[in-house]
């Protein structure tokens, strides 16, 4: 008996005699082609092809993808799979799905099989139709009754159609170009975190941000290790800053061995307002210094970021934080930056404003995508209360979400910051094992912080009552 009815968007599939297929279109699913589907398919699975090139079953894997949906009870199954590329195989693990895989690039991988009941319910409960979100949609409204299931094993091969390294596509959600999928997106995912009783309400604590008493108003802090070629123009940067308030440079140096260490003593004599620090801690991530530095007694009222190859644009840019900080009342603000490379010199996508933020649906639309701007700058009466994660990957991402539950995210829309891309960036050409990893940590920090958002809203309700 076939239990599959697979559907492809493109012709050149491969599909196994264990399935009815059909190709259905060469465009990308809206919320009318899963209608079509759905009214299609009579199997009790629907099996979905998605990628833009050719791809191949690997022995027995339809059967086993069957077999895994049986035994695990699943709603959405996917694999592991191969790439083709040059002739080779390289392996492409995915993650595991869980609460906080809200994201809308989620990676599945292109093969995606459904229990053909819960797919139909999803699309029966589709409010409104998307032209970009569709699958974005379909997948969220299944993770809300029921389950997502990693298959770890490698099902399928799949031609190479995007030959860019790790650090090019990481900012395809923040393309201008991409305005309206991320509109799309966000109307998905608020949709989403409402029916599972995590949407926040644009409500927020009031600061008073003159309540507490520093040694300075800001400190403008500068995590490194090993980056010789590029921290004197930083440290310059943050130095040549044009204020009417005392400020400083605080730099950890997280034990450099290339010649780092020696330019920041030559420049810390230069400057009495250079803060070179060299912890006790052989074993911090970036996060990890962040401590040290606002837990430092000559931090000040606001920790401002600044990486270690990166560069202000002007001199002006710590008074406009620090002005912003006073207007909007804010625990946080976010500014914006531009694309350079080695040599400062622009290169795509060009400006990364963030536009997606909105003062009233921010701190949701937070939980989707994977990143919240730069440059950052911070309360720091707050911060020392919540402190960094020790990790060097997404520690920033952690704060901004927790002090966006509670209080209002300043943004600042102009270019602020000049963000170096080069072949030293960390995460310029990440391997798979690395992407995977970071991705899941991003993942379970969304999944911490949804939980958190659950039950303050519970207990919100509980208190109305």
């Amino acid at each position: 008996m076939c239990l599959i009815h697979a559907f492809f968007l493109k012709k050149d599939f491969l599909p196994a005699d264990t399935f009815h297929s059909m190709t259905i279109s060469e465009r990308l699913p809206d919320t009318t082609l899963l209608r079509k589907i759905a009214a299609e398919a009579q199997t009790e699975y629907i099996l979905l092809y998605l990628g833009k090139t050719p791809a191949r079953l690997l022995p027995q894997a339809a059967e086993r993808l069957i077999q895994a949906a049986q035994m695990s009870q699943a709603d959405l199954i996917y694999s592991d799979y191969y790439k083709i590329r040059e002739g080779q195989l390289l392996p492409q693990p995915t993650i595991e799905y869980q609460t906080g895989s809200v994201r809308d690039d989620f990676h599945f991988g292109p093969l995606l099989l459904y229990r053909r009941a819960a797919f139909s319910e999803a699309v029966q409960n589709m409010k409104r139709d998307y032209h970009y979100a569709a699958l974005y949609d379909l997948r969220l409204k299944i993770s809300q009754k029921g389950r997502i299931f990693h298959l770890p094993e490698f099902l399928y091969a799949v031609e190479e159609d995007d030959y860019r390294l790790s650090g090019e596509k990481q900012f395809d959600y923040v393309d201008p170009r991409n305005r309206s999928v991320q509109i799309e997106m966000e109307e998905a995912c608020t949709a989403h975190l409402k029916a599972i009783g995590a949407w926040l309400p644009p409500a927020f604590q009031t600061l008073n941000l003159d309540e507490n008493t520093f040694p300075v108003e800001a400190s403008i802090i500068i995590p490194v290790k090993n980056r010789a070629r590029t921290i004197a123009d930083a440290v310059r940067s943050a130095l040549s800053q044009k204020t009417d308030f005392p400020y400083n440079v605080i730099v950890v140096d997280n034990y450099s061995t290339d010649g780092t260490t020696q330019i920041l003593k030559e420049l810390s004599r230069q400057s009495p307002s250079l803060l070179h620090l060299v912890p006790e801690c052989r074993e911090l991530g970036i996060g990890g210094c962040w401590n040290e530095a606002i837990n430092h007694p000559q931090c000040g009222k606001f920790a401002v970021q600044l990486d270690s190859d990166d560069l202000y644009n002007s001199p002006e840019v710590l008074s406009s934080i620090v002005t912003t900080f006073y207007e909007q009342k804010c625990a946080m603000v976010i500014g914006s930056y531009q694309m350079v490379n080695y040599k400062l010199e622009e290169i795509p996508p060009g400006l990364i404003d963030h536009h997606e933020w909105t003062p009233e649906n921010g701190p949701n639309n937070a939980l989707r995508i994977n990143g919240l701007g730069a440059p950052r700058a911070f309360y720091t009466p707050l911060l020392r209360k919540i402190q960094f994660p020790n990790v060097s990957y997404g520690e920033d991402y952690a704060v901004g979400l927790a002090l966006s539950r509670n209080y209002t995210i300043g943004r600042i829309f102009r270019p602020l910051y000049l963000c170096r891309r080069w072949e030293e960036n960390s995460d310029a050409s990440l391997d798979m094992d690395k992407q995977n990893n970071y991705n899941f940590y991003k993942d379970k920090l969304r999944t911490l912080e949804i939980r958190q958002r659950i039950s303050q809203n519970a207990g919100r309700i509980g208190r109305q009552d």
